[in-house]
């Protein structure tokens, strides 16, 4: 008992700090390390070798794979054609531009995942922004909301979607038909709502044949030859992201084999390559994995699951509600892929007391949308998050932790509202 409540104070302390921004979030999270280290739940294997407590090294190294990707398109000039093209599409009216890119963003994250979408688009993101003179928060942060409300669609597009289907049994096909229809629903909502929630950022249109002059997208492409083998490489990753179930290949690994054939195909230097990693984010994603996993060491998480499933009963609609809304509320505070290993069997346990198993199990569906959605209600909840705001930190636009969370707690209530509509509607009213 002492031990469990060392650790939630620990976690508390160090959540608080992360949020109030006192200190650097780095800082933060790996001070709650030590403080784990010391009370005696983390050692070298449970931080470095346990899948269930320890780093999700799946995850680390497909983020940097993908960085090392983004580093070298980078110097091909491909960033900023797409950011010029963005601007002239746009007219220079900035709700268009926001729309624009969240189509993008909403195009690619369900084909690759939202963390990787993230790591594509964002510097797109600052380039057409710097280009048109526009503060760059409003589209950043749209463009994290739209990343994480694509999250349901496909299997592939959120790591909580790939750990949920494994144990679920649930296919790439199931998640179109079930979850696809919901994010065109989301993603409608919130292009309409997205005009009220950032409307004094959106009012001055500017004039982009003043601004841009002669200069055209075409202009911006410093390397073709670089680009076309860099774009061959990139496509074969996103097809074998989307194959990789086939493939028996990980994410990850398939991010580290398209990352060392950038590497090959454009000759760069190993400071070349290595320029746009995001060493603070993959450190603070690091500690953020041990920090949880202390949590789940005692048992707090697997608890509160635990609880769930004996109040439920028979009683499934309760029951896909609770996951919904305390799914989306617990990963709020918790990155949602530790949370969602902690709470799958537990769910494997409310699913089989109930009349639906597989994919017609509400239950199921219920937990893969309020794990993906929650991820907006705070900046650190999800991956594409934390991400962003590393890539904004850097490039000297920094979007503080209630700067991001004050519009992506509304976006996450409006969103889980939805969702439950949705499931109320297609598993109990017209089933």
């Amino acid at each position: 008992m002492i031990l469990t409540s060392a650790a939630i104070s620990i976690f508390l302390i160090s959540y608080a700090l992360i949020a109030t921004e006192r200190v650097h979030r780095v800082a933060a999270a790996l001070g709650g390390v030590a403080g784990m280290v010391v009370i005696g739940l983390v050692d070298a294997e449970s931080a470095f070798l346990n899948p269930e407590t320890g780093v999700d090294w799946n995850v680390m190294f497909l983020l940097f794979g993908m960085m090392i990707i983004v580093g070298v398109l980078k110097q091909t000039g491909l960033f900023e054609f797409l950011a010029l093209w963005a601007a002239r599409a746009s007219g220079g009216h900035p709700y268009k531009l926001l729309v624009l890119l969240v189509l993008v963003t909403a195009t690619v994250a369900p084909i690759l995942d939202n963390v990787t979408c993230v790591l594509l688009v964002a510097p797109v993101t600052l380039s057409v922004c710097r280009q048109l003179g526009l503060s760059p928060m409003p589209f950043l942060v749209s463009l994290i909301l739209a990343a994480n409300l694509t999250g349901p669609s496909t299997l592939i597009a959120d790591p909580p979607n790939i750990i949920i289907a494994s144990r679920a049994g649930l296919t790439f096909n199931q998640f179109l038909i079930h979850s696809l229809p919901l994010t065109v629903i989301l993603l409608i909502a919130y292009l309409l709502f997205a005009r009220l929630l950032f409307r004094r950022h959106l009012k001055t249109s500017v004039d982009v044949e003043r601004v841009l002059g002669d200069l055209h997208p075409r202009d911006a492409i410093t390397d073709v030859r670089l680009l076309v083998r860099c774009l061959v490489v990139l496509g074969l990753v996103m097809v074998a992201f989307s194959l990789h179930t086939v493939l028996h290949l990980d994410p990850s690994i398939v991010a580290m084999m398209g990352a060392g054939a950038t590497v090959l195909v454009s000759r760069t230097t190993p400071d070349e390559f290595l320029e746009e990693v995001e060493w603070p984010t993959l450190a603070f994603f690091m500690a953020l994995f041990v920090l949880i996993g202390s949590l789940v060491e005692v048992g707090v998480i697997g608890e509160i699951g635990k609880a769930a499933a004996a109040w439920m009963g028979d009683r499934e609609l309760l029951g896909a509600t609770a996951l919904l809304f305390g799914s989306g509320v617990f990963g709020a505070f918790v990155d949602n892929i530790p949370y969602t290993t902690a709470m799958v069997p537990v769910v494997e346990d409310m699913v089989a007391v109930t009349p639906h198993a597989g994919a017609e199990s509400p239950l199921w569906w219920a937990f893969v949308w309020g794990a993906d959605l929650g991820g907006n209600a705070t900046a650190v909840a999800a991956g594409a998050n934390v991400v962003v705001l590393g890539i904004a930190a850097k490039a000297g636009q920094p979007i503080s932790f209630w700067g991001f969370t004050k519009y992506g707690l509304v976006v996450t209530v409006v969103s889980l509202a939805i969702a439950w509509v949705y499931l109320y509607l297609r598993y109990f009213a017209l089933a």
